[in-house]
């Protein structure tokens, strides 16, 4: 018998796209599957339910009047003078599509290991798909902020601004940030079940380090200077000033989101890259 180290592998199957590769074009080429993918998700939230989608009204109206009671009458929290249904609405809006697309990704690896195991496609696929159908979301609960943004804008209570053009470029950044967080997440918790539950708990405890009930212009000194070093304050700051015209919002404060955000998402490119090649040994 020959000696293994003089035997030779004819050949090696192996990944070819590196650990910063998101494969865009082949996820692309797989772009029917993501919108199925989509509807799956859009039909099946609403299965076997009475209401529908009138549940995409529900949650932002009854959290926003709890809001109003609570934080608006009792705490009395500065608005920095905005309606303060509408600036509530404003931040449980955009605070709905972040938490559900992070929630959803984190766990992609883990819910749909049975997928992954009979047949290949992008994984990305799965992540993107999910940002997707809750954009959709969004866009219903959009739809609503914008009837009683118009309400207040013909009784002059709020002065809008050309900022409202950067909108779809602050939606795009929620969306890359849950999707750079939640692949970060979902790799790990092929490993680590447990960290699922932390992040549940921590988006709670995250969603009040987030401008949503308060201004960023209330947060003095060291506060301040942490709030600004969160990617979501830009986002969420930029929204208030551009269809509200309140805060203290400036360009810099969104560039750091920007920086911060597609940082994260290199990270999580990686990890996720990485993760992958051999998440089906231990799902």
């Amino acid at each position: 018998m020959s000696d293994s180290k003089d035997q030779q592998w004819t050949e090696t199957i192996e990944s070819n796209h590196s650990l910063f590769d998101l494969n865009l074009k082949e996820v692309w080429r797989y772009r029917d599957l993501a919108f199925m993918f989509v509807k799956r998700d859009f039909v099946s939230s609403f299965k076997q339910t009475i209401l529908g989608p009138i549940w995409f009204f529900i949650n932002p109206i009854f959290t926003t009047v709890v809001y109003l009671v609570v934080f608006g009458n009792i705490a009395k929290l500065s608005t920095d003078g905005a309606p303060k249904i509408l600036f509530y609405l404003a931040g449980i809006t955009l605070w709905n599509y972040f938490s559900s697309c992070l929630l959803g990704t984190s766990n992609v690896f883990t819910n749909n290991a049975g997928i992954f195991g009979k047949v290949y496609f992008p994984r990305l696929v799965m992540p993107i798909s999910i940002a997707l159908s809750n954009l959709m979301r969004f866009g219903v609960q959009m739809a609503l902020f914008l009837v009683i943004f118009f309400y207040y804008l013909f009784k002059n209570e709020v002065h809008p601004n050309l900022w409202i053009l950067a909108t779809p470029f602050l939606i795009a950044l929620m969306a890359i940030f849950a999707l750079g967080m939640g692949m970060i997440f979902s790799s790990l918790t092929t490993k680590y079940r447990d960290l699922q539950m932390l992040l549940t708990f921590g988006i709670s405890l995250y969603m009040y380090a987030t401008p949503i009930i308060y201004p960023a212009s209330s947060l003095k000194g060291v506060f301040k200077t942490i709030a600004c070093y969160n990617p979501l304050t830009g986002i969420f700051e930029c929204f208030k000033y551009a269809w509200l015209g309140v805060g203290d919002f400036n360009s810099t404060m969104l560039l750091i989101s920007t920086c911060i955000i597609f940082i994260i998402l290199a990270i999580g490119t990686v990890i996720f890259n990485k993760v992958e090649k051999g998440f089906m040994d231990t799902v």
